[in-house]
């Protein structure tokens, strides 16, 4: 490929394409590399998110809520039901043709914004004035030249030495997805969000489901209290059977099962499952895109090194999403992406990563931004807390869903919001006022003074900056 393009994107997940398609309209000419196949061996856009992560998984999601809406809680509402099933193999078909909708809309985008994909491994071989990409797919490779280069090829999930991935028997997060029919015992090696969200998906379907963590607590990253109602729903609504503090000795595979040898505080366990899911968190995938021959600075833990603009140590070579620093979140990659091409393109921009909400799709989902209650302590911050439940919500009672809370932190002294914190029905869409309070430094009175619609669950949010002052109306 003879052309020398403006920018040179290597990666089509969810900051790769949103970095291409952005560069292009600002009128630089953008060529995207990708080298994911899916499991029928075709190229396909979008990366892990779109692939096997976040769409994916929301689909399993939603269909295992249904089935345990149809079978467990329609009664309530009069609605009679019987001889009530779960067809996995349509539950598969449905999340296939939403991720093939999603990932050929990308193509789509591509075309319609004038970007060149081109599939292959993608590694830096020369820098310069341009920068030499050497793209291989099979036994063809190509080198594209490029002034800019966007490094976003994402992460890979983090192994077990004990417990070799082979997606039959130990799965990842691809072969968590992907099972045809419902275990009669699973297991879950780790509590973080991949590891909660599949336990939720295949215990609803039928599955015994154990999750074995080894931080003492549960759900370490989010708030206190947050973590320990989500502990009281999960092990006791759910019926998930979490462990923590626990140290894997040993897995091995026999007769088509999966032994784990464990120690946790009541001593040493042997368990044997059906299929064991890890789920121990991601790695930054820096290496692949050959660092080394261009002198690209990565730190010890394999992420690459970059500034607050997501600039790297090489003149016009930036990186964004999970192989730098922050969160491995697909929409933090997304805004890096819109704002590395717009740095590029002459103008300013930027990505608050103190505003980044996170979410967990389980049900009820968890949502927050900003700094918790834990943190807030250990920097010495003077807070005060506003929290309101949802069974005091008339929307929320109405849903039949009224467990958790919304809970918001905001400064002693200038009343400004310094996290919020939700578990609770559509806490996905909830934290979006929040986020927004945030990022324009409100304060929790601002909060307070909005009319929220009635009924809604947005209700819940405003009485909570109510409780901040401790004038809630409802409780």
């Amino acid at each position: 490929m003879s052309q020398v393009f403006d920018v040179a994107v290597i990666g089509a997940g969810p900051g790769g394409y949103v970095a291409a398609i952005r560069a292009a309209q600002l009128g630089m000419a953008v060529v995207c590399i990708d080298d994911w196949k899916n499991r029928k061996g075709r190229y396909s856009l979008g990366g892990t998110c779109l692939n096997v992560g976040c769409i994916p998984s929301k689909a399993l999601l939603e269909s295992s809520e249904n089935f345990e809406r149809a079978s467990q809680k329609f009664a309530d509402h009069g609605i009679r039901m019987q001889g009530i099933s779960m067809d996995v193999a349509t539950m598969q078909a449905r999340k296939e043709k939403i991720v093939d909708t999603l990932t050929s809309g990308i193509a789509m985008l591509f075309k319609k914004n004038k970007v060149t994909s081109v599939h292959g491994r993608a590694r830096l071989v020369s820098a310069g004035a341009t920068y030499g990409i050497e793209v291989g797919d099979g036994d063809k490779s190509e080198v594209i030249r490029a002034t800019h280069v966007v490094i976003a090829t994402g992460s890979l999930p983090r192994q077990l030495p004990m417990a070799e991935v082979d997606n039959e028997l130990i799965l990842d997060n691809e072969g968590a997805l992907a099972m045809t029919e419902v275990p009669r015992k699973l297991g879950i090696v780790g509590a973080g969000v991949i590891g909660l969200e599949m336990g939720s998906v295949w215990r609803r379907l039928g599955a015994e489901v154990t999750v074995l963590e080894a931080l003492p607590s549960f759900l370490a990253m989010v708030d206190e209290q947050v973590g320990k109602e989500a502990y009281r729903i999960f092990s006791k609504d759910l019926g998930l059977a979490i462990c923590t503090g626990v140290r894997i000795e040993s897995v091995s595979k026999a007769k088509g099962k999966v032994s784990v040898k464990y120690q946790d505080k009541d001593g040493v366990h042997k368990t044997d499952f059906d299929k064991l899911i890890i789920s121990v968190g991601r790695v930054p995938n820096s290496a692949s895109v050959g660092p080394d021959a261009v002198g690209l600075n990565v730190d010890s833990k394999g992420f690459i090194e970059v500034d607050e603009y997501c600039r790297t140590n090489l003149p016009n070579v930036y990186a964004i999403g999970d192989v730098v620093r922050g969160p491995m979140l697909a929409h933090k990659s997304s805004e890096e992406g819109v704002a590395v091409a717009e740095l590029i393109a002459g103008q300013s921009s930027h990505v608050n990563l103190e505003t980044v909400p996170w979410v967990i799709y389980t049900s009820p989902e968890i949502a927050w931004v900003g700094r918790n209650e834990q943190q807030l302590k250990e920097e010495g911050v003077a807070y005060r807390s506003g929290m309101f439940p949802f069974t005091a919500n008339g929307r929320a009672r109405s849903l039949g869903e009224t467990n958790g809370f919304i809970k918001i932190l905001a400064d002693a002294a200038s009343d400004r919001i310094l996290g919020v914190h939700i578990i609770g029905p559509f806490a996905s869409e909830l934290i979006a006022e929040a986020t927004l309070a945030m990022e324009f430094g409100a304060s929790a009175e601002d909060i307070a003074r909005i009319v929220h619609a009635h009924p809604s669950l947005s209700e819940v949010m405003h009485e909570a900056a109510l409780g901040v002052a401790e004038r809630t109306l409802h409780i």
